[in-house]
């Protein structure tokens, strides 16, 4: 009986290992994203609690999404072996419970944001009809019996004792009917074809759909960023300082953060893409390619950007150099007023290529602060995790209420005419980036010696600017550091404080005061609903 079930758990391995490798293949003619391990992954991260994707954010950082489909292929590979077990006493059912699966996988396939067709959920159902009739077909194998002919024995005459009683024929083991028993050798002729062929079926799927982002790779590197008509100022002189284990002033585009929805980082043809501006107030309606926006003026400046998801103290805020076409020009070609000006439409609601929608306040992108449609990020055109071909910067808000990236439709609307998608899961419409600092150097638990201990961090208020940074050592009195030269009050600020450090335990703390006056809140609140605030701290040993 065991036996039987091993040998169709292994059946439902290779029949859900099929039905994921006919779905890869199906994907490359309909589209990536319909694939069922993206599918249902997006589903799963459209309906997770929000505590618990602050959690997986903070504990897994930008491998949170790698987890999430290792997660899910190991939930996938549970199923399969309980329906191969299952299919080996009972095949129809077995075989049931997969096509059962791809009704699910295709379901969630056209509910994604970004599906615009029911042919999303042909990858899944094509793939568990393969793998069900695998596994059917499988299990038969398990099933099936051997009943080879008895030869024929020659007539021979009953056996006679002495005494002359005849016996009954002695039966020949040899002649008797073989005992029912599994078709070893035809499961697995059927398993390693079925292996085989999965693979191979796989391997292509991958391929098709690699080819397919090749164009949009060979579409970003044919492009070349002109010079803006309006560059940003030089760095200053000690803007950057010169301390071991502070974050760079620039921080590099494979150190930037990430944090998003996307399971697979969409990858876009720039020669194909379009960007779609309408709605309330918009007198005239456009659309616009990347080589168009490429010909418009553009405007280059340093932003620090900051994630809603950043915890006190956390790594979610970089600082780039961000070259684009200045939104608020555009939307003004296009006959759109801030609602300052008579403007119907309060909000922006731009949309990506993998439907993520997000809001923006149409009055802090048209009240001359430098929101842009960005196409270029320190000194190269967008990486495809950041956005390219085209992605919104607007200082001085928190991503997920401006910073769309593959952005392919910008609509004008009002904030109580619609809810993008995380004011749907209990975010704040509007949010403004809270003054925040943080202590880089030495990092908690570390074991500086006694002396001059320097420690230094970076503090940031976009579009407000940091006038001041103090430290408190314990529950000593607030001591200012030394803040390194402002590139503008739309980046990060460095800063400074030589620490005479004596031996024993110590707490450090750092608090930053913008230029509005307000001072960072000792309040210490979670990231819901529009980001963390309180001081951030470190404990330190001194030898």
């Amino acid at each position: 009986m065991w036996r039987l079930a091993g040998l169709g758990a292994l059946s439902g391995l290779l029949a859900g290992y099929s039905a994921l490798a006919t779905a890869e293949l199906v994907s490359a003619a309909v589209r990536p994203e319909s694939s069922p391990v993206i599918a249902v992954g997006g589903a799963a991260i459209d309906r997770t609690p929000t505590p618990v994707k602050d959690w997986a954010i903070r504990e897994f950082g930008t491998d949170d999404k790698l987890v999430l489909q290792l997660g899910i292929l190991a939930v996938l590979t549970l199923l399969a072996l309980v329906l191969g077990a299952l299919a080996a006493r009972y095949r129809s059912i077995g075989s049931a419970g997969v096509l059962l699966f791809g009704v699910v996988g295709g379901v969630a396939a056209t509910n994604r944001p970004d599906s615009t067709s029911v042919m999303d959920a042909l990858p899944s159902v094509v793939g568990a009809v393969v793998g069900a009739g695998l596994l059917y077909w499988l299990a038969g194998r398990l099933r099936a019996r051997r009943h080879p002919e008895p030869a024929e024995e020659p007539m021979t005459e009953e056996p006679v004792t002495e005494e002359g009683i005849r016996l009954a024929p002695v039966a020949n083991p040899a002649h008797d009917h073989e005992r029912p028993g599994w078709d070893r050798r035809g499961f697995i002729v059927a398993a390693t074809a079925a292996a085989a062929a999965s693979t191979g079926i796989g391997l292509l799927g991958r391929s098709l759909n690699g080819a397919r982002g090749q164009n949009a790779i060979a579409s970003r590197n044919q492009v070349t960023l002109p010079a803006p008509a309006s560059a940003a100022a030089p760095v200053p002189k000690g803007a950057a300082l010169r301390i071991k284990d502070v974050s760079p002033f620039m921080t590099p585009n494979q150190d930037f953060y990430r944090v998003d929805t996307a399971l697979v980082v969409p990858r876009v043809d720039a020669t194909s893409w379009r960007l779609r501006i309408h709605g309330k107030g918009v007198t005239r309606e456009t659309t616009v390619s990347f080589a168009e926006l490429l010909r418009m003026p553009l405007i280059e400046r340093n932003i620090t950007l900051a994630c809603v998801s950043n915890e006190v103290g956390g790594p979610y805020v970089g600082n780039a150099r961000w070259i684009g076409v200045r939104l608020a020009d555009l939307l003004a070609q296009c006959g759109v007023k801030p609602p300052s000006k008579g403007g119907p439409a309060d909000q922006l609601v731009a949309r990506s290529v993998d439907g993520m929608t997000i809001g923006t306040p149409v009055e802090d992108v048209m009240d001359g602060r430098d929101a842009m449609l960005a196409l270029g990020m320190n000194g190269e055109p967008l990486p495809f995790a950041h956005g390219f071909p085209v992605r919104m910067v607007v200082p001085g808000l928190y991503g997920f209420v401006s910073a769309c990236k593959w952005i392919q439709d910008i609509e004008l609307t009002t904030f109580d005419d619609y809810d993008p998608y995380w004011v749907k899961r209990d975010w704040a419409r509007k949010a403004p980036i809270k003054t925040q600092s943080r202590i880089d150097t030495p990092k908690s638990f570390a074991r500086p010696t006694t002396g001059t201990v320097m420690v230094a961090g970076v503090a940031w208020a976009q579009h407000r600017g940091i006038d001041r940074v103090e430290l408190r050592v314990d529950d000593g009195p607030w001591q200012q550091a030394d803040l390194a030269a402002e590139d503008t009050r739309d980046t990060w600020r460095q800063w400074s404080f030589p620490w005479k450090a004596t031996s024993g335990g110590h707490t450090l703390t750092v608090r930053a005061t913008d230029r509005t006056g307000e001072t960072q809140t000792r309040k210490r609140t979670g990231t819901v609903p529009d980001g963390a605030s309180g001081w951030h701290s470190v404990v330190v040993t001194v030898d």
